[in-house]
């Protein structure tokens, strides 16, 4: 037994109250004290073991969009231009009409032109006369001088007057022609199948040399024109060598302004000469059909190019965290103890990061990374890649 003294002040009086406290129950009640201590230290520790999903990553072949902007123009544009000077006489289409190629389009004032015709015509007839005569009279004296009644002289003048002539006639055809080219250009036609664009000169404008009427354009197919950088050039020229340029051409799609996908598809036709120093890019031609002439000349949109990635891993965008430009995931070891890790993504497609460097089976916390940090000891659960990855992975 052991004894305790309380002293008790009541005013002036104290009074002292002996207290008998069993030694055994002292004891009993340290012994739960520490054992209460003990457990909740324990329970503490387990908390701090985290369930936590884990993914294993395994290389994988995937295939992904690439999207480039297109400048798109007709397979024909041609802008049709007064060749000489006159009034508009008459314009026999309308503007965003069809026409076929040698089909007139306008008639500019002929008056003139027909004048210089004429004009050309009338010299030519005259130095053909002159030629006539030349030849008549060249004969006359080569009688002569056989007979000796006049000298030779006078018979080489005729034929250098003969000479003259016949330049007259050259002169005389070509002046004919040019006023004829001249008299043509006056009714203007199509050079190509195609559709009118607008007509900026109306019946009565005076228009001068070169001055534009209208644009002809040839909608029939279309070509898209974009950029790609040297080593996408060199995995088409790989394929195409290899015979495989048919099929990477088939994987050309067309997105309208509007976002919407054109339906045909586009073959992938030529690139250009060389690879600008600059941009380290090349230019590709694709032809789409358009057989309801949708598409406008300088229309706009972007191609889409499918993009194969042999031995890349998928990591999930909700695994990863960003801090400065550096993007991170949590690795879990051998001894599942948590890892931070930085990786530099090569592509970003939905919801997942394509990335290279990893090794196969390394696995990463799939969700949770708000819950640890480097250094936490965790209890993984692993998740199924089926349930993880969509539909456009490959085959592994």
């Amino acid at each position: 037994m052991k004894t305790e003294k309380l002293t008790v002040f009541s005013g002036v009086k104290t009074f002292v109250i002996t207290l008998y406290i069993p030694l055994m129950s002292l004891m009993v009640f340290g012994g739960t004290l520490s054992s209460c201590t003990k457990g909740n230290s324990k329970n503490k520790i387990e908390k701090e073991v985290l369930n936590i999903p884990v993914l294993e990553l395994q290389p994988q072949s995937v295939e992904v969009p690439q999207t480039y902007i297109a400048d798109i123009q007709a397979i024909q544009f041609v802008e049709v231009r007064s060749k000489v000077a006159g009034f508009v006489d008459r314009i026999f289409v309308d503007e965003g009409q069809y026409v076929k190629k040698g089909q007139t389009l306008f008639q500019l004032s002929s008056t003139e032109y027909s004048e210089m015709v004429n004009s050309a015509r009338a010299n030519l007839a005259g130095a053909k006369a002159e030629q006539s005569a030349s030849k008549v009279e060249i004969e006359r004296l080569e009688i002569l001088v056989n007979k000796k009644i006049i000298s030779p002289s006078e018979l080489e003048l005729a034929k250098s007057k003969k000479a003259v002539a016949d330049s007259q006639i050259a002169e005389a055809e070509s002046m004919l022609k040019n006023a004829q080219t001249g008299l043509s250009y006056t009714t203007v036609k199509a050079p190509f199948d195609g559709i009118v664009d607008r007509i900026p000169h109306k019946t009565g404008s005076l228009v001068t040399e070169n001055d534009l009427l209208t644009s002809i354009t040839d909608i029939s197919s279309v070509f898209a024109y974009y950029k790609v950088n040297e080593n996408e050039y060199l995995t088409f020229m790989r394929n195409k060598i290899e015979g495989g340029a048919d099929a990477f051409s088939e994987k050309l799609t067309l997105f309208l302004s509007d976002g919407e996908m054109y339906p045909h598809k586009g073959k992938l036709e030529t690139t250009e000469g060389d690879i600008e120093s600059g941009t380290g890019s090349i230019g590709f031609r694709v032809r789409f059909p358009n057989p309801d002439n949708l598409i406008k000349h300088g229309a706009s949109g972007k191609i889409q190019m499918m993009s194969k990635l042999d031995q890349v891993f998928l990591i999930p965008q909700k695994s990863t965290f960003e801090i400065q430009d550096f993007t991170y995931v949590y690795v879990v070891d051998k001894e599942d103890t948590v890892k931070v890790r930085s990786f530099k993504p090569i592509h970003r497609y939905k919801n997942f990061y394509i990335a290279e460097g990893f090794e196969p089976g390394d696995r990463i916390v799939f969700e949770g990374i708000q819950q640890v940090k480097d250094g936490t000891k965790v209890v993984p659960q692993s998740v199924a890649a089926a349930d993880v990855y969509p539909d456009f992975l490959g085959p592994r």
